[in-house]
């Protein structure tokens, strides 16, 4: 059965859990940057460059720069062994524009963008803003004009994922004691004007 597009969608979760198994190659995370060539971009101006680390030791390095699952930091995610085992690293470069703040929306368009392939493909991935830009930018030896904005972890889920209605108004993601991951989702009618 073929998936349609809002599967894809529904599908697409912030995992924190992955089979380290499955090995991401350069191509493929390449095919991935590439998709982000056709989507929008403020005033066409296109200041995004990308860092991708398929490599284990790459990986690795980006994994200990990177704090996940904000809302549950006793668990300490991803577990040791259910690890990404790729990431694309989006920055700016400030030789084209200046302003990190200009392009925000669009760091969330070629994000998606990624994430919606991957999805499609039975893959998936995290967005990672909490980071040290100075640190990541240090440790991967980017120039002075390449900012990293966002960070893609990337692999094939290894964890359960479940949506649920939003209770009382409380959107905090948890899990049960069986590790389950539950994401709270506000109803249609409570998000249309």
């Amino acid at each position: 059965m073929e998936k349609t597009f809002r599967d894809i969608v529904v599908a697409n979760r912030s995992f924190r859990g992955y089979d380290e198994s499955y090995k991401f190659t350069e191509e493929k995370l390449k095919e991935y940057v590439d998709l982000t060539r056709f989507t929008p971009s403020s005033v066409n101006m296109q200041p995004f460059k990308y860092y991708i680390a398929y490599e284990k030791e790459k990986v690795d390095m980006i994994q200990k720069m990177t704090k996940w699952a904000r809302a549950l930091p006793e668990l300490n995610l991803p577990y040791e062994g259910k690890r990404p085992t790729g990431f694309i690293v989006v920055c700016q470069d400030t030789d084209i524009f200046s302003n990190i703040n200009r392009f925000m929306k669009d760091v969330g368009i070629v994000a998606q963008t990624i994430l919606l392939q991957a999805a499609e493909e039975g893959l998936g991935g995290c967005m990672i803003g909490n980071f040290s830009a100075e640190e990541v930018k240090t440790t991967l030896k980017l120039t002075e004009n390449i900012v990293p904005l966002l960070i893609i972890a990337l692999g094939k889920p290894a964890e359960k994922i479940v949506l649920t209605d939003v209770v009382d108004g409380k959107t905090d993601y948890y899990r049960d004691e069986n590790d389950v991951h539950y994401v709270p989702k506000r109803s249609l009618s409570d998000i249309l004007l």
